[in-house]
């Protein structure tokens, strides 16, 4: 360890549509949503994270909630460099300095994004006091968080379901052979709940209560070995405008699902349709590789198994996989080429 390295910060963002997860020292010390609660009067942040997330759908005019990315990349360049300042100053709390470090940090960053849209995750992490910052793939991050050694010449299949989109991609030497992103996750996943239960039911729900369905009953097939109970849902009568309360069971939830299910699975069959041979022959030998929040939904990797007539492994701990992928790389950020400057 040099000098300087003293006065050096290592961190690592995973930052997610739905989640921001924080690595600093190998361990995550931050894990909260993105989301940020704004005085409209001031524009002053007045919480972020989980404080914010408990005021989502509940504010008066003089608080507004954003949530800075849409789609796995910035939609408010402003809420977006104000969050990320608001969780590098969590890692810090309860640490007294004479000064603040320069940053370091690896960024985790959709594969199918454009090159206007990595200006703005630089600019932002720039602006927030990152003096060095690095890019990588999700699908990548994600493949060296499951423990997959990327740079051998095997090739290996991962599939992110995050909240904004579904990063699919073939991984061999230490790079990206063919990938294909889909606009198609966790977030639409819980807008579909809603959609359901409004037009099911006739029950209007907040985001919040879809999110909480979806944890609760979800479920990717109508047939599951292990069942959840019904759900006791709470929302407002459409036709009456009363509260009411309904239940639900993991088979609606399924049916409601069904649509956007099918959209992640067609992208999974064009990816492989790309593979080149040599790396399908291994991809039949290890099968596949799911990662994010959205592959814990229920009997989903059973279900890409059946499409697909493939292995499905979900990895250990899939909403930490790339945040985990993406400390691996900070540590090694010398040694790995695929990581962009």
């Amino acid at each position: 360890m040099g000098f300087f390295d003293f006065f050096t910060q290592e961190i690592a963002i995973d930052l997610g549509t739905a989640n921001t997860l924080v690595i600093n020292n190998d361990k995550v010390v931050v894990d909260e949503p993105s989301i940020v609660a704004i005085d409209r009067r001031t524009e002053k942040v007045i919480a972020v994270g989980k404080k914010a997330m408990q005021m989502h759908g509940k504010t008066h005019e003089n608080i507004k909630t954003i949530r800075p990315l849409r789609d796995g990349v910035i939609a408010d360049f402003q809420a977006a460099e104000a969050m990320i300042k608001e969780f590098i100053k969590m890692v810090n709390k309860g640490k007294s300095g004479m000064f603040n470090p320069s940053l370091k940090m690896v960024i985790c960053i959709p594969s199918g994004i454009t090159e206007v849209e990595k200006r703005a995750v630089r600019d932002s992490a720039e602006h927030a006091g990152g003096k060095e910052v690095y890019l990588i793939q999700e699908p990548m991050a994600a493949a060296i968080g499951i423990g997959i050694d990327v740079e051998e010449p095997m090739g290996n299949m991962i599939i992110d379901i995050g909240g904004g989109t579904s990063e699919i991609a073939v991984i061999a030497l230490g790079g990206i052979v063919c990938d294909q992103s889909v606009r198609v996750a966790g977030d639409d996943f819980t807008a579909d709940i809603e959609d359901y239960m409004r037009r099911q039911h006739n029950i209007l729900i907040g985001e919040r209560t879809a999110e909480r369905i979806k944890i609760e009953v979800g479920a990717a097939m109508t047939e599951l070995e292990n069942p959840p109970p019904d759900f006791a849902v709470h929302g407002r009568d459409l036709m009456t405008g009363i509260p009411k309360e309904i239940s639900v069971s993991y088979v609606e939830i399924a049916h409601a699902l069904d649509k956007s299910i099918t959209k992640i699975e067609a992208a999974i069959l064009n990816a492989l349709e790309m593979t080149p041979p040599e790396l399908s022959a291994d991809i039949y030998r290890t099968g596949l590789y799911l990662a994010g929040g959205g592959s814990m939904l229920r009997g989903l990797d059973k279900r890409i198994s059946l499409k697909t007539k493939l292995p499905v492994h979900i990895a250990e701990d899939p909403l930490r996989a790339v945040a985990r992928g993406t400390g691996i790389a900070l540590k090694n950020a010398d040694r790995f080429p695929f990581l962009i400057r």
